[in-house]
C-alpha cells in the first residue's frame, strides 16, 4: 500500500474520531442538566480527552512511521474512545433526559459495561512492541496472543451481566439472568492484568538490553507506566478497604479519578515521545522536576490538612480563617528549605552521586575564570566531566602535528595513545571510548574522549553535556596548544643552537684547525731549512697556498653563519650565487624586490637553501626554480621542483621543514607546502613587511 494511501487512512480515522467527539459534545449539551451518576467514573465527557489524545497520537505516528503498527493501534483506540464518549452521553440523554423514548439508549448504556476493556488492553499491547513495533521473539508474540485471549473473557462476562452497573437501575438488553454471572464478571477483572504486566515486562527487557537513544525512548514509556502503576495501586488499596470494611473512604473525592485519567493519558503521549525520538534536554530533567513538584505538592497539602483539618477538628474551629493563615505562614517560611532539600533528593535519585549537568558547566566556568596553569585546567576539566556523567575514563587530546596527543587523562596516572585527527569525528576511538571534537572557528583544536561502563552507557543528556563542555573548552585548548607549541619551539631552538655550535666546532676542528696545525709543522721545517734558499722558496710557496686554503675555509664557515654577499647585495644576488653551486639546476626569478631588514633576508635565504637541499636529497628532480616577489605588503618566496612529489597528509615535517616553520613564525611569517605524487612539490612562504 502506498504511503499516500496510508496517510489518508490515518487521517480518515482521526476524522471519524473527531466526528464522534463533536457528536458527543452535542448530546453533552442536550443533557447538561442531568448530573453525573455516582456509578460513573471520572467527569462528564472525560472520554473526549482520551479519544482526541489517542487519535491525535495515532495519526501523528501513522503519518510519520506508517510501517510501525503502534500508530495504527492508537488510531483504532481513538475511534473506540470516541465511540465510548458518544454512547455515554447519548445514553444519558436518551435514558434519563428523554425517559428512554429515543431508540438505542439501552444498547448505548450496555457498551459502557465492557468497551473500556479494549482501551486498556490496547495500551497494554503497545508495551509488548514498543518502540519499533516488533516483538522481542516469537514466544513473546505467542504470550501476547494468549494474554489478549484471557482479556476477552471479562469483555464477554461484563457484556452479559443481568443488570447494568454504570447506568444502574436498567436491565441489560443482552444479559444472562444467571446467579453466577455477576461473581464471574467481578472475578474475571484480574484477567486483564497479563496484558498489562506482559507489556511492562517486555518494555523492561528492552530497557535492559538497549543502549543510547533506544534506552531513552523506553524511559518515556516507563515514566508513564510508573504513574499508571501508582493509580492502579491506589485503587487496589481502596478496593481492599471497601471489601474489608464495606465503606468507601474516597466517597465524594474526585481528585483520585482525575489523577488516574491523567496517568492513562500519559501513556500515549510518552509513546509518541519515544517513537518520534523527541526529547527536551532529556527525560531525566523531566523526572527531576516531577519529583520536586510532587514532593512540594505533598508538603503543602500535608501542612494544610494537619493545621486546618486536623487541628480544626480537634478545636472545633475547622472553618476558622486564622488556621488557614497559620498554614499559609508555615508554608511560606518552610517552602524554600523544603525546596532545596527536595532538589537535592531529586538530584540524588536522578543523577546518583554525580553533579547535575548545570553544576558541571557552572563549575567549569568557575575553573576557567580562576585557573591560569593550562595543564591544571585540562586536568580539572577531565575530573569535572568524569564526575558529571559518571565516566570511568576521560581523555583530553590536543591537536599536534596532525595527530591528537593526550594532554590530560582521568584518572591520573593512566595513559592514552595518540589518535589521528580524523578519528575525533568517529563514534569510538579506543576500547569503546567516544570522542567529541573541540573546534574553534572551524579548526579542530583537540577532542574530549569519554568512556563509561557497559552497564551505564552514554545517554543523550551525557552527549549534550560533553558537547556543551567541548564548546566552552575551545579557548582553553587553543591556549594550551599555543603553550605547547611555544615549549616545543623553544626546545627546537635550543637544540638547533646546540647543533649549530657542534657543527661550527666540527668544521673548525676538521678544517681550519687541521690546516693551521699543518702550517705550524711546516714553519718548523722551514726554520730547519733556512740555509737552503731554493728549499725555503718552495716551502714558502706551499705555506702561502696552505694559508689561502685556511682563509677560504674560515670564509666559507663565516658564510654559513651569515653570507657576506647577502649582507652586501641582498637576496637575489646571494641566492643566484648559491644556485650556481646547487646539485639540481636551479633558476632564480626575482620580481621587483629590494632590501629588507636583516632578519627577514636571512630567514628567506636559509629557508630557500633548506628547500633546495631537500630537492637535491629527496625530490629526484631535474630542475628547480626560486621565485621572489613583493605583493600586498608581503614578501613572498616560492621554491618549486618537477620531482616525484609526496602526500603531505601522510608525511610529517622533518627537522629541516620544522626549522623553516620556526624561522618564519619567529618573524610573523607563514609556510605552506603543497605536493602531489608525480607532480612535484612547492614550498611557499609569506612574510608581512613592517610599516
Amino acid at each position: 500500500m502506498r504511503r499516500r494511501t496510508l496517510r489518508l487512512a490515518a487521517r480518515g480515522s482521526f476524522a471519524i474520531t473527531l466526528a464522534l467527539c463533536l457528536s458527543t459534545v452535542v448530546f453533552l449539551g442536550l443533557a447538561w442538566n442531568v448530573p453525573k451518576l455516582s456509578s460513573e467514573f471520572g467527569f462528564k465527557g472525560y472520554a473526549i480527552a482520551f479519544a482526541l489524545v489517542l487519535g491525535g497520537v495515532g495519526v501523528a505516528l501513522a503519518d510519520r512511521r506508517p510501517s510501525n503498527p503502534i500508530g495504527w493501534i492508537f488510531c483504532a483506540l481513538g475511534v473506540i474512545a470516541g465511540t465510548m464518549a458518544l454512547t455515554t452521553e447519548y445514553a444519558r440523554w436518551a435514558l434519563i433526559h428523554q425517559g428512554g423514548r429515543p431508540p438505542g439508549g439501552l444498547y448505548a448504556a450496555w457498551l459502557q459495561e465492557w468497551v473500556w476493556i479494549p482501551l486498556i488492553v490496547g495500551l497494554g499491547v503497545v508495551g509488548w512492541i514498543f518502540p519499533e513495533g516488533r516483538f522481542l521473539s516469537r514466544r513473546w508474540r505467542t504470550g501476547m496472543v494468549v494474554a489478549c485471549a484471557l482479556a476477552a473473557i471479562p469483555i464477554v462476562l461484563n457484556a452479559v451481566l443481568p443488570r447494568l452497573t454504570v447506568f444502574a437501575g436498567f436491565d441489560n438488553p443482552v444479559g444472562l439472568d444467571e446467579p453466577w454471572v455477576q461473581g464471574a464478571a467481578s472475578a474475571s477483572g484480574g484477567l486483564i492484568l497479563p496484558v498489562l504486566l506482559g507489556g511492562a515486562a517486555a518494555a523492561t527487557v528492552r530497557f535492559r538490553r538497549r543502549r543510547g537513544d533506544e534506552r531513552q525512548q523506553i524511559k518515556w514509556l516507563l515514566l508513564a507506566v510508573s504513574a499508571v502503576a501508582l493509580a492502579l495501586g491506589y485503587y487496589s488499596i481502596l478496593l481492599g478497604i471497601i471489601v474489608a470494611t464495606g465503606t468507601d473512604p474516597s466517597q465524594g473525592a474526585v481528585w483520585p479519578e482525575y489523577l488516574a485519567i491523567a496517568s492513562f493519558l500519559a501513556v500515549p503521549i510518552s509513546v509518541a515521545f519515544g517513537v518520534l525520538k523527541y526529547r527536551l534536554y532529556d527525560i531525566d530533567v523531566v523526572i527531576n522536576k516531577a519529583v520536586v513538584y510532587a514532593v512540594l505538592a505533598v508538603f503543602i497539602t500535608g501542612v494544610y490538612l494537619t493545621v486546618v483539618v486536623a487541628a480544626g477538628s480537634l478545636t472545633g474551629y475547622a472553618s476558622n480563617p486564622v488556621l488557614s493563615g497559620i498554614a499559609a505562614a508555615i508554608v511560606a517560611l518552610a517552602f524554600q528549605p523544603v525546596r532545596r532539600g527536595t532538589q537535592r533528593l531529586a538530584n540524588r535519585l536522578v543523577y546518583g552521586e554525580r553533579a547535575t549537568p548545570y553544576e558541571v558547566l557552572a563549575q567549569l566556568g568557575d575553573r576557567l575564570a580562576g585557573e591560569y596553569a593550562a595543564d591544571d585546567v585540562l586536568d580539572r576539566i577531565a575530573a569535572a566531566l568524569a564526575g558529571g556523567i559518571g565516566a570511568d575514563r576521560v581523555v583530553v587530546w590536543l591537536n599536534s602535528g596532525g595527530e591528537l596527543r593526550s594532554a590530560a587523562v582521568w584518572p591520573k596516572g593512566t595513559r592514552a595513545a595518540p589518535i589521528a585527527t580524523s578519528t575525533a569525528v568517529l563514534t569510538a576511538t579506543e576500547d569503546g571510548m567516544r570522542s567529541f571534537p573541540v573546534r574553534l572557528q572551524g579548526e579542530i583544536l583537540g577532542a574530549i574522549g569519554v568512556h563509561k561502563p557497559a552497564s551505564d552507557p552514554l545517554t543523550p543528556a551525557d552527549e549534550k553535556l560533553v558537547g556543551d563542555l567541548a564548546a566552552q573548552a575551545g579557548l582553553v585548548l587553543r591556549n594550551a596548544r599555543l603553550i605547547e607549541e611555544l615549549r616545543a619551539s623553544r626546545r627546537r631552538l635550543v637544540e638547533a643552537q646546540d647543533e649549530e655550535r657542534r657543527k661550527i666546532e666540527r668544521n673548525l676542528h676538521d678544517g681550519a684547525q687541521q690546516q693551521l696545525v699543518a702550517l705550524t709543522v711546516q714553519l718548523g721545517l722551514l726554520e730547519r731549512q733556512a740555509e737552503d734558499p731554493d728549499t725555503v722558496r718552495a716551502s714558502a710557496t706551499r705555506l702561502k697556498d696552505a694559508l689561502q686554503d685556511a682563509l677560504d675555509e674560515l670564509r666559507a664557515l663565516a658564510r654559513g653563519i651569515y653570507p657576506p654577499l647577502l649582507a652586501d647585495q641582498g637576496l637575489a644576488a646571494a641566492l643566484e650565487a648559491q644556485s650556481r653551486k646547487a646539485a639540481v639546476p636551479t633558476t632564480i626569478e626575482s620580481d621587483g624586490i629590494g632590501r629588507y631588514p636583516r632578519e627577514i633576508e636571512s630567514a628567506v635565504y636559509f629557508c630557500a637553501l633548506e628547500a633546495l637541499q631537500n630537492v637535491a636529497k629527496y625530490a629526484d628532480a631535474t630542475s628547480a626554480v626560486v621565485r621572489l616577489g613583493e605583493r600586498d605588503g608581503r614578501l613572498e618566496f616560492e621554491i618549486a621542483d618537477d620531482g616525484r612529489g609526496f602526500d603531505p597528509t601522510a608525511t610529517s615535517y622533518g627537522t629541516g621543514m620544522q626549522g623553516m616553520v620556526d624561522r618564519l613564525d619567529a618573524i610573523g611569517g607563514t609556510l605552506e607546502v603543497s605536493s602531489e605524487s608525480g607532480r612535484g612539490t612547492m614550498v611557499l612562504g609569506r612574510i608581512t613587511l613592517p610599516g
